[in-house]
């Protein structure tokens, strides 16, 4: 990991000024790619992505390659590109790849469906190898003691709706853009299964995948070390006269709006929560919530193909990906001063 990296962001890269100076055709080809990408179904962050990545490469462009051409860039123009991403906005490794998907995204549409207005062009972006990948940040293995801590900490302070989101993404184990879609009318009582251990949402939600409509699945909460944090915000809700129906609606000018809160809100709240975790010396990411999840389920002793089945995961890899227990941590449950221990297998309604 780098020391004293300081990234530069996207708003200090373009700007109205500087974009109304690009070349047409670039301009031109950004609106047919746009729409292209939207006739093929991609997802809107994608095509929102997209835009703003490209909007960085043509200011890029209009100052430090003469307002060129996409089409008619050399490789020795895109590894010039490529540097000044790394050396001068101080870019990670990781960022250059997401960048450059966006790039090799635009010669495949050019290769395939203008290969009539440009039957010459041929791949760079594809041939030119990225930097090394690199760590750039720590990643954050928490203990339920931290968790516990985390949450009380919140509760005492009567931040009932962060806790409850929390406490959410802990026990469901959810993506960040998945978390602000869950509905206060998912946690009726009818829809608790096995015995009450789990919620599951009696509508399939909308989660990453393909497609502006993403994957639906249904979506399970461990439902008894959960409730508390929903019953909290669920009595809070109702005191502050809160009517909509997204579990954490917005509050703007004074007002709570029948709108889900966003990314930045979850941004703003995931520093929050890491400037809080700090203190014992950890670190938070709503990511690093899957890997919780993932990791005390299986802690549980829930089988590989339970714990697949909860997370929507189309394969049993992920699951070893996503677990973050030690060697060491799962041979001291079945070996001890007797030899092998007999470990108990645990049922969902344990949890």
């Amino acid at each position: 990991m780098k020391d004293g990296r300081t990234t530069v962001y996207n708003n200090e890269l373009t700007d109205k000024e500087r974009l109304d100076k690009v070349n047409e055709d670039n301009k031109q080809l950004e609106e047919d790619f746009l729409e292209y990408l939207s006739s093929t179904d991609k997802s809107k962050g994608t095509i929102k992505q997209y835009k703003a990545n490209l909007h960085i490469f043509w200011c890029w462009c209009l100052e430090h390659n003469k307002n060129k051409f996409f089409v008619e860039m050399t490789k020795r123009e895109a590894i010039k590109f490529q540097n000044y991403a790394l050396n001068e906005w101080q870019w990670s490794p990781k960022r250059i790849r997401t960048f450059k998907a966006t790039l090799r995204s635009l010669e495949n549409y050019i290769i395939k469906i203008l290969d009539d207005e440009f039957p010459d062009y041929k791949r760079i972006w594809s041939e030119i190898e990225s930097p090394a990948d690199e760590a750039v940040r720590t990643k954050s293995v928490l203990q339920m003691e931290d968790i516990q801590w985390l949450l009380k900490t919140l509760v005492d302070k009567k931040d009932y709706m962060r806790s409850c989101m929390l406490a959410l993404a802990i026990f469901s184990g959810k993506r960040k853009a998945e978390l602000t879609r869950f509905k206060a009318s998912y946690f009726d009582k009818e829809n608790l299964i096995c015995d009450g251990a789990l919620y599951k949402t009696p509508e399939k939600m909308q989660t990453k995948g393909r497609g502006q409509r993403g994957k639906l699945l249904d979506v399970y909460i461990l439902a008894k070390p959960f409730q508390p944090y929903l019953d909290l915000w669920l009595k809070q809700r109702e005191e502050l006269g809160i009517t909509s129906d997204w579990l954490f609606p917005q509050y703007k000018d004074g007002e709570w709006l029948d709108e889900h809160i966003g990314i930045s809100t979850m941004d703003s709240w995931a520093r929050t929560f890491n400037s809080m975790l700090g203190k014992i010396g950890k670190v938070w990411y709503f990511h690093c919530a899957r890997h919780f999840f993932t990791s005390y389920l299986l802690e549980q002793n829930l089988p590989e193909n339970v714990v697949q089945s909860l997370q929507g995961w189309a394969s049993s890899d992920m699951v070893r990906i996503y677990d973050d227990r030690t060697n060491e941590s799962q041979f001291e449950k079945y070996f001890g001063s007797e030899g092998i221990n007999q470990v108990e297998k645990k049922g969902l309604a344990d949890l």
